[in-house]
């Protein structure tokens, strides 16, 4: 998900690097969808969470009706807490 030098981690920090223009930022973070609003490609933001829980063990919820996290099945809550 975090391709083109797109993020980084430094120490304990998550670092997102954006483009410049509003558009591309818009994609980058919410991903690309089609004329009726459906998610085609998923945008960096859902990999937000799981970065986090990544760094330093936190672990975010996000709401699926404004946008559904990236994990992997082994790094879910449900499979976590077994």
């Amino acid at each position: 998900i975090l391709s083109r030098q797109v993020g980084v981690i430094r120490k304990e920090s998550l670092i997102l690097n954006l483009p410049g223009q509003p558009k591309a930022i818009k994609e980058t973070l919410e991903g690309v969808k089609d004329k009726e609003g459906n998610v085609l490609v998923k945008g960096i933001f859902s990999a937000v969470p799981y970065c986090l829980q990544l760094i330093n063990g936190l672990y975010i919820d996000t709401k699926p009706e404004i946008i559904e996290s990236f994990r992997p099945k082994s790094a879910r809550r449900e499979n976590l807490e077994k």
